[in-house]
């Protein structure tokens, strides 16, 4: 099957829309091919919010429905506590929400931008899709991340080249609670490094207290972050350490460096 069968059998469809590289393919490529695409960001504690303005600048310019729906999904105590499979009830949290839009909508159908690389093992959340019939184009035709990557910089697509970018809660270790407020030091300390020049790293959280209080500072939490940048910006980190260490102060008591990098 192709993406042009899919979506001339698919003529309509709600598609959970991030604004990353595959599910920015999957809206270009059903427009493209003449289905009616309505393109639903699930707007959570779990996204910085550079993503859902990259998110308004890509159907801007493919001329797509766009709807930004809110989800609390931190009340949901088995994400909250952040089990092992977390991913997979946030993961359901986000298909309820889409299903209720598509509902509004009056759209049968719900896909998403999950590729034929995406590793089912390693995702507890795609079984949730599975579960609940979330269809996925991409994995269904064969496709690739490299698949997607290359199609859409010959397209012209403003993704092709988009670093991956997963949520913020991927930075709690498991059994440590979620709160708004963690997410929330996590992605201003993302922001501040981006702000610097930095594009492929994460700030880690780590530390044996947890963070209940939205006060600031957070010095008497005892929580530290550790920064994994690329092979390629690890030497420039080190170069740049006080503005490194200046950048994520405010947010982290301490900063730690992984001088085994992020090379993923």
């Amino acid at each position: 099957m192709t993406l042009e069968d899919f979506f001339t059998e698919n003529r309509a469809a709600v598609l959970g829309f991030s604004g990353g590289v595959d599910s920015s393919f999957v809206l270009y490529a059903g427009l493209l091919f003449g289905a009616d695409i309505k393109a639903c960001f699930i707007k959570t504690v779990f996204q910085p919010e550079f993503e859902l303005l990259d998110a308004f600048r890509f159907v801007e310019r493919v001329g797509a429905d766009f709807a930004v729906v809110d989800a609390d999904i931190l009340c949901d105590a088995r994400v909250g506590l952040n089990p092992p499979d977390r991913c997979y009830y946030c993961k359901s949290n986000i298909i309820e929400a889409l299903n209720t839009y598509a509902r509004a909508v009056k759209v049968p159908l719900i896909i998403d931008g999950t590729n034929a690389s995406d590793d089912e093992a390693g995702r507890p959340g795609m079984r949730a899709l599975a579960e609940l019939g979330v269809r996925s184009p991409l994995r269904e035709c064969g496709m690739t991340k490299d698949d997607v990557r290359r199609i859409s910089r010959a397209a012209g697509l403003m993704t092709w080249n988009k670093p991956a970018y997963a949520c913020l809660a991927t930075r709690v270790p498991a059994g440590m609670p979620l709160t708004a407020d963690v997410l929330l030091r996590v992605e201003k300390a993302e922001t501040a490094l981006f702000e610097l020049g930095f594009s492929n790293f994460r700030v880690r959280v780590i530390g044996e207290k947890y963070i209940r209080s939205s006060e600031w500072p957070i010095r008497d939490y005892g929580v530290s972050a550790k920064l994994q940048f690329s092979k390629e910006q690890l030497r420039t980190a080190v170069d740049m350490r006080e503005e490194v260490i200046m950048a994520v102060k405010p947010y982290f008591d301490t900063v730690l460096l992984d001088m085994e990098g992020r090379y993923e």
